[in-house]
């Protein structure tokens, strides 16, 4: 979609709102919009949401070692959404795949894309697999 990825902006962001506020803080959005579709398999290799999910945790919690205060964190959205901004199913946000298209043609039949399988590893470390690497 060119949008600019940096990760080591969600730690720069969360310094600087813990230094002024010194209140805990909560990431309710973050996540990517790509332009995908299921393979002859219908499965949906997404690696460049995997990497960016990677990467943003590891920032994450890179402000955590630095004194940040993080509840927690939330990815936008868990599962493909029609776009609010153009009603669009083009940008898709989801660990999970629906099926439907721009048009309104499709059966609405979800299926997991790999990057559910990789947050669902993170999750169950509690983030330590992310660590490993």
């Amino acid at each position: 979609m060119s949008w600019a990825v940096d990760p080591e902006g969600i730690r720069y962001t969360l310094n600087t709102l813990y230094d002024r506020y010194r209140l805990p803080l909560f990431i309710v959005e973050n996540g990517i919009g790509l332009d995908e579709a299921p393979d002859e398999n219908g499965k949906i290799d997404d690696p460049f949401r995997v990497r960016y999910l990677e990467a943003h945790l590891k920032q994450v919690h890179e402000a955590i070692l630095d004194g940040v205060n993080v509840m927690g964190y939330l990815w936008w959205g868990p599962i493909d959404v029609v776009s609010a901004g153009t009603g669009e199913m083009k940008k898709r946000y989801g660990f999970v795949y629906v099926d439907r298209h721009n048009d309104g043609t499709g059966t609405l039949e979800r299926s997991l894309k790999n990057s559910y399988e990789r947050y669902k590893e993170i999750i169950a470390s509690n983030g330590e697999v992310l660590l490993e690497k």
